[in-house]
């Protein structure tokens, strides 16, 4: 391959408006690719912990003994979340209403509140891949065009038209549109999975709110004041 055809070559040696697409799009690449690292951490963290907590939770263990058995410094996070925060508000009630219908209304609340806090958790920057995702191409086609528009200028100056003259334009304008799709096809795939991934974490979590509400409102029905599974 001739040097002043190669990729660098060609970067270096851009316009200066190509080279700004170019740079644009690679922190794009670079931002996306650190949300998805980091994103794929996070939710395999969740699927494990989600895990673990329903295992402790369905084993029949009191939850009295539940709530108060955790760790210092322990980051309550989905279902566990769901589960403190209903719980607490249960216990905070109980001595001050006889009325079940309004202890159960508060634990309601309250665990809507955790959700919400556990979705904006499990989204966290995936708003990021969507962006770079849907913008990256048209960034990368907006170079290609002043690339183009490059080669017509030159062609036009030129007293004899040849490929060596629009070819370096033209080449730079190919690297821009491709630059912008490497930007843009990984935060496509990751976005889509990782989504996915939420979307079923959060899915366990609403499930796990109804099923502990409804447990709650049996042993409000049957109960005088015992709080096991």
């Amino acid at each position: 391959m001739n040097d002043s055809m190669s990729i660098p070559h060609l970067i270096l040696n851009a316009s200066v408006v190509v080279q700004l697409v170019m740079i644009l799009l690679l922190a794009a690449s670079i931002a996306s690719w650190v949300v998805i690292f980091q994103r794929s951490f996070a939710l395999s963290r969740a699927k494990k912990a989600q895990k673990a907590f329903d295992e402790r939770f369905w084993s029949g263990v009191d939850l009295n003994e539940l709530y108060r058995d955790v760790p210092e410094n322990h980051q309550a996070q989905g279902s566990e979340h769901v589960f403190r925060s209903g719980f607490r508000e249960f216990n905070r009630l109980m001595p001050k209403t006889r009325s079940s219908e309004a202890v159960l209304d508060g634990v309601q609340r309250s665990q809507r509140v955790a959700l919400s806090r556990e979705e904006d958790s499990l989204n966290a920057n995936l708003t990021l891949l969507a962006t770079v995702a849907s913008a990256s191409p048209y960034i990368g086609l907006f170079g290609t065009v002043w690339g183009i528009m490059g080669s017509f200028q030159s062609l036009s100056m030129a007293q004899q038209a040849t490929l060596s003259t629009v070819a370096p334009w033209i080449a730079e304008a190919l690297v821009a549109t491709a630059m912008g799709l490497f930007a843009a096809i990984p935060a496509v795939i990751f976005y889509n999975r990782l989504s996915s991934i939420a979307s079923r974490l959060l899915g366990e979590y609403e499930d796990f709110a109804e099923e502990f509400h409804s447990i709650l409102h049996r042993n409000l029905q049957g109960r005088g004041g015992n709080q096991t599974t």
